[in-house]
């Protein structure tokens, strides 16, 4: 029975485009190795727009794709940022654009310090690069597109970045994963698909990434500008002189559709094609569902799964899922949301056409494949391909980037999407491809087929689910910690309506608020994906290296002080002292950094005077003015506390309102112990309970959280009731 069309403009894509070649690069080594063959080849401009970039990743490793039969060096450099720079120095035309996600500095020992020439702290003047941080608040660019030329196209969930090089083999311990400045120990297996294409789809690809860049840089990358010529006229009117000479098409001659997700962010519009192509394709599909998903939490798309299976004549569902999720968190916040859809479709699962799989390789000694693909087949009729998971954040808070191709009754195209889920399948199933294909002619089944395929070494298992009831009542809903819009819009309405509230009520509800706002900040960034990179025992292991330092303590003093002239938040630097020396070394360091960071900044005010300082705070020092007035012990103690303005400018007002150095001093030290030594107990149960995540950690846990939240609200009450006792003291 023939499908009706599935692909529809302005419903379920943007825009499609003949692709005259095309290609399914399965896992990075293949990718890697075919975006150097083509980038070399660049005349006018690359534009390389990802999640994540590091200079210092290898591009060519011990290793050759299967139809390379001599490799003749080039002369190139190998790794990622020395290559782009020999490109740029040999051809005097060329441009090269790259648009990196601005992420969350919290995260900056996982990634790249300065991404590119990081030895010179400096880039090639032709070399333009910028973060991307125009998103809206908990989201991210996810998009990973690379364009040559307007000619050559990649798009896929592949990054140009460390820990995604792997062959399909995905050998336990495979020494050519280590990277050169990583440590001892050799990276997880890493499963990915990139597909590749060439001709007007590729420019296509090349307008939706400029328009990228305008949104996030301001700068129009116009046609016909010497950094980016006008595609329509460059040399070369077709991708034929950039693909490369040995890599086979796996197509050629055939339409494809961008997908994309764009949440709502000021002059942006939201677009959610992603979401109701996969809606739209889930509801026809006769035969088969195939999935690779990294993440597998979208609702929408699970119930839309589910309303299948409980169809009597319905398709089948395959999906193949990692093991486990990197670091300890996503393990206990994405897997338990996992396993709530999961459940939700074996209940859903009446006639026993559910699979629910994990790679395993044997020999990999408690590590698992880490299955990053997001990749849809639907019969053979439709394939997608792209940077957006199965979670509900792909489908409507990241940017993302699918490459959909639809058979529409061409059997070239139905054949070609066959082959490439055998492929698929025979490497997780540890068999040719061949073999996949005549075991499904012969079982007429593709369930029946993969499990009659099953064996005890490489092979596909059934995925195993572990959550225990304690775990999942501690996870909050999917839209907390996998939210499907921008936070600011659809979360974040306690804290605003707090400030509406009059009067004690307010106090209370704003507390509430916060502490709720602070969680759900942390649950939104974990559910990014910044989440895989997140493991305590890493994160610890830096803070090791730091603090065995030779002289830590006085450069974790120096950067107090200096953090206090630029007006850094403490509260930051407390928070990363205590989690580089421990929590009473840190609390003891802590202070006294606070203590000499005040002692430095009060000098600086009174030495400016009160006339400057105002001049640089403006309006901030109107009511801080009003409590220092009184210029005693108290007031002090006070807005150490509850601080009326940043740490900075209290310790300049105090210095240009003339108070006794001897008073700010004491007055500062009595108000600032309770906050950090609130923060070190805070610090230290939480990094227990992180790595020891059962009840009675968490019950501790949020008892400090209830004694520091209670505890702020009583001496505010107090302060409130004592300053409105006293004549002359302004109110609030």
């Amino acid at each position: 029975m023939a499908h009706s069309p599935i692909l529809k403009q302005g419903r379920n894509y943007w825009r499609m485009e003949q692709a005259e070649r095309l290609a399914f690069l399965v896992d990075g080594a293949d990718y890697f190795y075919a975006f150097r063959e083509t980038v070399k080849k660049a005349q006018h401009s690359v534009l390389i727009v990802g999640w994540d970039i590091d200079s210092q990743v290898e591009l060519v490793r011990e290793y050759k794709p299967e139809n390379v039969q001599e490799e003749k060096p080039d002369g190139l450099p190998t790794r990622l940022g020395d290559f782009l720079d020999s490109l740029l120095k040999r051809n005097d035309r060329l441009h090269i654009h790259i648009l990196d996600w601005d992420h969350n500095m919290i995260f900056t020992p996982a990634r790249e310090w300065m991404p590119l020439y990081k030895k010179d702290y400096a880039t090639h003047p032709r070399l333009h690069f910028h973060l991307d941080n125009r998103h809206p608040a908990g989201a991210c660019h996810h998009q990973k597109i690379v364009v040559v030329d307007g000619q050559v196209a990649f798009a896929g969930g592949l990054d140009l970045t460390r820990g995604r090089w792997d062959t399909s083999a995905h050998q336990p311990g495979d020494p050519r994963r280590r990277e050169e400045k990583a440590a001892e120990a050799v990276p997880r297996p890493h499963h990915d698909i990139q597909m590749m294409v060439s001709g007007p789809i590729a420019a296509t690809l090349d307008e939706l990434a400029r328009e990228r860049w305008r949104h996030a840089t301001g700068e129009v990358l116009c046609a016909g500008e010497p950094s980016f010529p006008d595609t329509a006229t460059a040399p070369h009117s077709s991708g034929a002189g950039y693909w490369p000479d040995y890599l086979a098409p796996d197509l050629e001659n055939v339409q494809v559709a961008i997908a994309r997700t764009v949440p709502h962010h000021n002059d942006q519009a939201e677009v959610r094609e992603v979401e109701q192509l996969l809606l739209d394709a889930i509801a026809v599909a006769q035969d088969s569902i195939y999935i690779e998903a990294q993440y597998f939490t979208a609702q929408k798309i699970g119930a839309a799964l589910a309303k299948r299976l409980k169809e009597y004549d319905g398709p089948e569902i395959i999906v193949l899922l990692p093991e486990q999720t990197n670091g300890w968190l996503p393990q206990n916040t994405m897997n338990v949301l996992r396993e709530r859809l999961c459940r939700q479709l074996q209940k859903a699962d009446r006639y026993n056409r559910l699979r629910l799989y994990c790679p395993h390789v044997p020999g990999l000694d408690g590590q698992w494949v880490n299955l990053h693909s997001k990749m849809t087949i639907i019969d053979n009729e439709l394939v997608r391909v792209g940077s957006a998971n199965l979670n509900n954040r792909s489908m409507g808070l990241d940017t993302e980037c699918d490459l959909v191709l639809e058979a529409g009754g061409d059997p070239r195209i139905r054949d070609a999407i066959e082959a490439f889920r055998n492929r698929l399948l025979g490497e997780q199933l540890g068999v040719e491809h061949d073999e996949v294909g005549a075991r499904l002619l012969r079982e007429g089944s593709l369930v029946r087929a993969i499990e009659s395929l099953r064996s005890a070494g490489r092979t596909v298992n059934p995925l195993t689910l572990h959550i225990t009831p304690n775990m999942d009542a501690l996870v909050p809903d999917n839209q907390i910690v996998d939210p499907s819009q921008p936070i600011s819009a659809e979360l974040l309405a306690p804290v605003a309506a707090a400030q509406r509230e009059p009067g004690r009520r307010r106090a209370v509800v704003a507390m509430i608020a916060a502490v709720f706002a602070s969680v759900l900040g942390l649950a939104a960034l974990y559910g990014s994906p910044l989440r895989e990179w997140m493991n305590v025992d890493a994160l610890a292991g830096l803070a090791a290296d730091f603090e065995h330092a030779p002289g830590a303590p006085l450069l974790a003093l120096g950067i107090f002080v200096a953090g206090g002239l630029v007006g850094f938040p403490l509260t930051v630097l407390v928070i990363v002292c205590i989690l580089v020396f421990g929590p009473w070394h840190g609390f003891l360091y802590s202070l006294f950094d606070a203590l000499v960071s005040a002692m430095v900044t009060y000098a600086l005010g009174h030495f400016l005077g009160s006339g400057a300082v105002r001049r640089l705070a403006g309006k901030k020092l109107n009511k801080l003015n009003g409590r220092l007035a009184s210029r005693d012990l108290l007031t002090l103690i006070i807005v150490r506390i509850v601080p009326l303005a940043s740490f900075t400018l209290i310790n300049m007002a105090a210095g240009a309102s003339n108070i006794r150095f001897r008073d700010f001093i004491v007055g500062s030290a009595i108000g600032l112990l309770p906050g950090i030594l609130g923060i070190s107990l805070f610090i230290d149960q939480l990094a227990a309970t992180l790595r020891k995540p059962d009840l009675p950690a968490f019950a501790l846990l949020a008892a400090i959280i209830g004694v520091i939240v209670v505890s702020g609200w009583s001496f505010w009450r107090w302060e409130e009731r004592h300053r409105n006792s006293r004549p002359g003291v302004p109110a609030d």
